[in-house]
Formats: structure tokens, sequence, C-alpha cells
């Protein structure tokens, strides 16, 4: 049997720049040598984004059968900023292994790979998966290609899943979308002497003033607010580019990016609506974007049997967001990932060791529940 070790394969992982701006693909063709070493059966799906850069995402089995359980994790990461050393150069310190991707998601993914492999496949009823996304910092297409196009993820179906997002193994069942709303004014550039200029700040100053009243009303309003996350409220926030127009000049384009942040059962949709309708009254141009957030119930099998193999008593419900939506569409899921969420997209990143060898332990036991 080959052997593997977390710590070894994390950092091999970690190693390799699969920043989501350009491809994973040198990630994910480790991924597929050690899975097809474990003797899974290996699918690839692969796009080219917007840019021209190649994307590629894995779905694996072991193990024959319908149903079964399903591990989701990413191969790209976000850039490598602000680091005071090489941010792919994996260095042990402290317990700890250092470097970009080690918590998200890296070392999460290795740890679900050494616990897929060691299962028997001849104890196997129903399959384990290993599922490895590309582009889930920036635009979830590696997740829904596999949803839509993955032979194997559709014939096998898994019935539960583990998003292994860093959770320091606490299992959750609910978190928070995202959503974005792009509004744009255009104006007239001119050198403010003439007075032949049209300001798009000027035009787009009223709509502001009705979005910073909105802001408060979010804030103190409790039919906006779900009491099961900290912080309850949308996260609203709001961010404006007029180009870095001079003083002198009329700014010719300003565009305003709202985000909010979508909780299960709440009433972004409507604020959403609202949004894009003021919008349009004072003439602007509107688009937007919504991530949904996940709700499982707390009694889910998956969930129960989740708190039971982490030694837990009671799920958590938490503001960021995963690719969890995109699966849960067709089987449940629980988030559940060695790793702190503070260290994610940080200068320095970095995951406990204890962590990483403990989620081997967790996921095992949670394929011995769903597959043997």
């Amino acid at each position: 049997m080959v052997e593997l070790d977390v710590v070894q394969l994390a950092r091999d992982l970690v190693a390799i720049d699969s920043v989501s701006q350009r491809s994973n693909a040198a990630a994910a063709d480790l991924v597929e040598r050690v899975l097809r070493r474990c003797a899974f059966e290996v699918e690839r799906l692969e796009f080219v984004d917007a840019t021209g850069e190649r994307k590629v995402s894995l779905v694996a089995r072991k193990g024959a059968g319908e149903g079964g359980l399903g591990f989701f994790s990413h191969t790209d990461t976000v850039p490598g900023i602000g680091w005071d050393r090489d941010p792919w150069s994996p260095a042990i310190e402290d317990g700890r292994l250092i470097g970009l991707g080690s918590c998200d998601m890296k070392g999460p993914l290795a740890a679900t790979i050494v616990a897929a492999h060691s299962a028997d496949v001849n104890r196997l009823k129903h399959p384990v998966f290993i599922v490895a996304t590309a582009d889930e910092e920036i635009s979830g297409l590696g997740a829904r290609q596999v949803v839509d196009e993955s032979a194997l993820f559709r014939t096998a179906n898994p019935a539960q899943g583990v998003v292994a997002e860093p959770t320091r193994l606490e299992p959750v069942y609910a978190h928070k979308g995202g959503a974005s709303v792009r509004v744009t004014a255009h104006g007239v550039a001119a050198h403010t002497s003439t007075e032949r200029g049209v300001s798009a700040n000027f035009l787009i100053a009223p709509f502001l003033a009705e979005m910073a009243d909105l802001a408060g009303r979010l804030k103190a309003d409790p039919a906006y607010q779900r009491a099961e996350f900290d912080p309850p409220t949308l996260g609203f926030n709001m961010v404006l580019d007029d180009g870095g127009c001079k003083p002198n000049v009329t700014a010719a384009r300003t565009t305003c990016t709202l985000s909010l942040r979508p909780m299960p059962g709440d009433r972004s949709d409507e604020v959403i609506a609202w949004i894009a309708e003021r919008a349009r009254h004072h003439g602007l141009e509107v688009s937007a974007a919504v991530f949904a957030p996940l709700h499982v119930s707390p009694n889910a099998d998956i969930v129960r049997a989740a708190l039971a193999a982490a030694g837990a008593t009671q799920p958590r419900a938490v503001s960021f967001g995963t690719e969890a939506p995109f699966f849960r569409e067709h089987l449940d899921v629980v988030v559940l990932g060695p790793g702190d969420i503070a260290q994610v997209h940080t200068s320095g990143e970095w995951i406990e060791l204890a962590q990483l060898h403990r989620a081997v332990g967790i996921f095992t036991r949670l394929i011995e529940r769903f597959c043997t």
C-alpha cells in the first residue's frame, strides 16, 4: 500500500503556485498523480478562463456502487501579497505548517486524501469521493463545472458531503453567502474651466445618499438580521471608483460596488431588488451577482455524524462562505476542516500540524460511517 503523510502532502501542494489569476494545472496534476497511485478512478475537467488561463478540477472515486461520501476542496489560492518570505516555500515552525494555501485549503485537501486512501476498498459498501476544484477564490466556475459536467459525480451521486474548509474541526451547518451590486453613472469628461463636462460623481450622488440611509436601516432593523450568525447583519458595504479623476476634470464614469452577505431565510433578495430599482430610477446602469448561503438541517445525518466524529456537541453557523451551496443542490453537506479561518488570506498563513493529523482521524470515522 502506498504510504501517504498528511504533512508532506500538504507541503508538496503548498510549494506549487496556484494563485487563482494563474493556472492551477500543476497543483491538480500533483493531486491526480497521488490519487491514481492510491487506486482512485480520476476524472479531469478543464476550462479556459476569461484571461486564457487553463483551469483544472478533479473528481476521484474509490469503491463501487452509488451514494457514499464526498470530500470537497479547492486547489487555487489568493495572491501571495504582503509576505516577508517566499509564500511557496513551505516551512515547519513551532508545530505549524507555514505557506500560502496551507490553511485555505491545501492542508485540508491533503487530510481528505490521506483519510480516503486509508480506507480498505474491500470493506467499502459505498464509494468515497475526492473533489478538488479550480477557481473557488474568484468565480466558483470549477465547482459549477463539476456539478454540471462530471460523469462520476452524476452517475454515483454521493449521498453525503464534507466541504473541508477550515473550521477548527467544528461542524458548520449554515453560512452566509455573497452578493455584489454594481451601479455605474456615465458622465462627460472635460476640463472644469470649460464648464462643458458632466460629472458622473454628481449624477450618482443622490443614489449614494439613499444607500447611506439603507446601511443604517439594515443595521438597526431586526427584520434583516438572523440571530444564529455572529454578526447577525448583512455586512452591507460600499466602494466607489471614479478612475482616479483629477480635481480639475469632471468624472466620465463612476462605479459604486455594493456588497452584502445574504443569510438563509433573510430578506436580502428584497434589498438587492430595491437597490436595483433605485439605481434605475436615477438613470444609472446596474448589474448584480449573488452566491447563495448555506443551510442544512442541524439534524441531518451528515451533521450528526460530523458532531460524533469530531467529539463536538453542537454545530455552528459562520459568516464566511464556501462552495458548499453548489453541492447542496444534490446532497446534504457539512463544512468541517482543520485550520482557523483567522489565518485565511493572511500573509504568513499557517495551519497547526495537530489539526491536520486530527482531521485525518475525523474524516476516517466519517468514511467508516457512510461507506463501510
